[in-house]
């Protein structure tokens, strides 16, 4: 018998197809329009997108299409839905939820929209602790209430080879901004209250990956945490920053590797890595 409760959240959660499948998350596709092509995040070949990044094509992230979560919302009807909690990016890099609330006002049933103040595996795991809610026979106030709190309660972060792509999107901090471009210097970030901000820097990748490593070891550290590792057009990097993570914290549930949603990843820029430590 299908939940009563559905759960649907944005592509920047950049939810692993086999977790969505698992929980029954309707997942609604952000937009990316690089020059002049207004495509559909997910069907955005990561190649081309780098190769517009470095040759300076515009590229601009975009909320879903219209109507895109009103259809979303009918679908999880039509299955049965008889309430939807719907869990969105932060307001600071997306209007993505603000589309959801117009969406929700002309829905066939009650739909609870949250901007979660996050984004990434963050969202992920929040979507997936409202699915599990959902799953059990919990109502959309138990789901909701657990989703906000996981968003509250997990801790992202982030490595990039360099601020540039953020500082172009604007998407960083007055104290992030302060931060250089030398090359051998590597900014550790964390989002807080939806704003990109400093944690900590390094002299080299390798260095601030091992402090990376050891921040999320702390994080964890006597704590119930599902884990994830997400990455922009640097597979190879993740898998090995999943392993270093998986011997230091094994105590893990759920373990994700991901490439970040080409919305993320327009952002962030090639190379960038990030850890998500979400307690439950």
């Amino acid at each position: 018998m299908p939940s009563r409760v559905a759960v649907v959240t944005d592509s920047t959660a950049s939810l692993p197809a086999r977790l969505a499948e698992r929980f029954g998350i309707i997942t609604v596709p952000m937009q990316l329009k690089i020059g002049p092509d207004l495509l559909d995040d997910g069907t955005v070949r990561t190649d081309r997108l780098v190769a517009a990044m470095q040759e300076q094509v515009p590229v601009e992230p975009q909320p879903p299409a219209p109507d895109a979560f009103f259809w979303a919302y009918q679908d999880a009807w039509a299955r049965g839905a008889e309430t939807i909690v719907s869990l969105h990016v932060t307001e600071r890099l997306s209007p993505a939820a603000e589309a959801a609330k117009q969406a929700a006002a002309r829905s066939r049933v009650p739909v609870f929209v949250v901007d979660t103040q996050s984004a990434g595996m963050t969202l992920g795991f929040a979507a997936v602790a409202a699915a599990r809610i959902a799953q059990s026979g919990g109502t959309a106030e138990n789901a909701r209430s657990i989703a906000e709190e996981r968003s509250r309660a997990s801790t992202v972060l982030i490595y990039v080879d360099t601020l540039h792509y953020l500082r172009k999107a604007g998407r960083v901090s007055a104290t992030a901004k302060l931060l250089g471009d030398t090359l051998s210097v590597k900014p550790l970030l964390t989002v807080s209250q939806g704003v990109i901000t400093p944690v900590d820097k390094a002299f080299g990748k390798d260095r601030a990956l091992a402090k990376l490593v050891d921040r999320a070891v702390a994080l964890a550290y006597g704590r119930d945490v599902d884990l994830a590792v997400e990455h922009f057009a640097a597979e190879q990097d993740g898998h090995q920053l999943l392993e270093m993570l998986r011997k230091r914290i094994p105590h893990a549930r759920d373990v994700v590797l991901t490439q970040v949603s080409a919305a993320l990843g327009a952002n962030i820029g090639p190379g960038a890595l990030t850890v998500t430590v979400s307690p439950y």
